[in-house]
């Protein structure tokens, strides 16, 4: 049986991490949840561990979901942003001890190679990845994070326009 809604309130959120890796093209890394059917990509995030303060738990998170931690931080959000989880979920994610999540979210520069990257984790969560134009994210993010990604992308967007401008003046630089 699902909580109710004061029970659902009453739950904390799970403090965590996300991470929006940009490639050398202004591209960010997106990844499709093996645990969900349909088309539920997402960028990686995770938990905090005890102990863990947010600067390391994003690469930690990193290297657990995708295989890699070569990256370098470019900027985090100035606050903790937070999602609810659907009320059908409330009791089956996180064994049913938080309502959403309380997020720190960090932008980085991917600095390996494509090659580097392996979803293929001792545990994975995803089963396909690619990397996704920056205006294309809420297309693909499952409904109920949605306002979690607008502000995240809002914070951000200075980044992917830096970063989206750069990679043009190198395409023009190595043009014949």
């Amino acid at each position: 049986m699902a909580p109710s809604a004061a029970e659902i309130e009453a739950l904390p959120y799970r403090p965590g991490v996300g991470l929006m890796l940009f490639n050398g093209q202004g591209l960010v890394f997106t990844a499709k949840r093996i645990d969900t059917t349909g088309a539920a990509w997402q960028m990686p995030q995770g938990g905090i561990d005890d102990g863990e303060v947010p600067r390391q738990a994003v690469f930690r998170e990193m290297k657990e979901e995708i295989g890699t931690d070569q990256a370098e931080l470019l900027a985090e959000t100035a606050d903790w942003l937070r999602y609810d989880l659907p009320t059908a979920l409330v009791g089956k994610v996180w064994k049913g001890r938080f309502r959403g999540q309380s997020q720190k979210w960090f932008a980085l520069r991917f600095t390996g190679r494509d090659c580097d990257i392996d979803i293929r984790t001792e545990h994975p969560e995803f089963d396909d990845w690619r990397w996704t134009r920056f205006d294309q994210l809420l297309d693909l993010v499952v409904p109920f994070k949605r306002d979690l990604y607008r502000a995240v992308m809002a914070e951000f967007a200075p980044v992917a326009r830096d970063l989206a401008i750069a990679a043009a003046l190198d395409a023009e630089r190595n043009e014949p």
